[in-house]
């Protein structure tokens, strides 16, 4: 299917690895001019490397988004080589903690990577998109913003800030032909995760075998209808539909990828 996305200018935060960079290699093959960020430059610098070869055109932007002036430099090299299009809100992260062992400043941290760091590049891109008519921000969200859970509270909360924030935008932009929409993943095979099972399998009893594995986990940690995790690439394609026009009529939209994790009519 023809995206009707050639020729547009896309910033995908935060695409050095996992689902940005799956974001950006399919935005590429889909004719957008991309724009690689990360804080690491070999990393975004790689991703970019590999869309030149598969034949799309990138650039690379590197600052750390949790402050202003890291928000400027990238907001610089992104504008650099032409207005920009499309904001893919996906940087940001979380660390395994609990209710017991975060601190006040450690909720603040969080909020800083997830939440504002996405504001920032809203202030600094959106006007633009706003003038000319035509945008898409999209933010990457999570069932846990839905139906939290225990652990990660921090993580939980800025989730919830990132769905509330998107859907208060796409009121902001009524009638300007920009529009504000959320990908909320379920629970995603990045190297992380497969990571983080693996080592949890021998406890688990759930075999040696990645099948196994992936079985094991689904049934016993984050279970859903299709009996298996998600692939960044699937994440994607959910983004490249709502970044194209043939999602102009969807806004404020919260668009579920998880495979019926969520158990929830809304």
């Amino acid at each position: 299917m023809d995206l009707r996305l050639l020729g547009k200018r896309a910033l995908v935060t935060g695409s050095s690895a996992g689902l940005g960079e799956a974001t950006a290699v399919l935005l590429a093959e889909e004719g957008v001019e991309v724009v690689v960020h990360g804080r690491n430059e070999g990393r975004a610098n790689a991703v970019a490397a590999v869309i030149r070869t598969k034949g799309g055109h990138a650039e690379v932007a590197i600052g750390d988004l949790a402050t202003d002036a890291g928000a400027d430099a990238v907001a610089d090299a992104a504008l650099a080589g032409g207005a920009v299009d499309i904001l893919v809100n996906n940087a940001g992260g979380y660390e395994h903690r609990s209710w017991s062992t975060l601190t006040a400043q450690d909720w603040i941290d969080t909020y800083q990577h997830n939440v504002v760091a996405g504001v920032r590049m809203i202030e600094r891109l959106v006007p633009a998109m706003r003038e000319r008519g035509w945008g898409r921000v999209i933010h990457i969200g999570g069932g846990l913003a839905i139906q939290p859970i225990a652990a990660q509270p921090d993580y939980n909360a800025s989730l919830g800030a990132r769905h509330n924030l998107a859907v208060s935008l796409a009121r902001e932009l009524k009638d300007s032909g920009v529009t504000s929409n959320v990908v909320a993943p379920g629970a995603i095979l990045v190297p992380s995760v497969r990571e983080l099972l693996v080592g949890a399998a021998e406890s688990y009893g759930w075999g040696e075998s990645w099948e196994e594995i992936e079985r094991g986990a689904v049934r016993d940690m984050v279970p859903n209808d299709v009996g298996r995790l998600g692939r960044p690439e699937e994440i994607a394609a959910a983004v490249a539909y709502l970044a194209s026009p043939l999602a102009d009529y969807v806004s404020g939209a919260v668009l579920r990828v998880d495979g019926g994790t969520i158990r929830s009519v809304n």
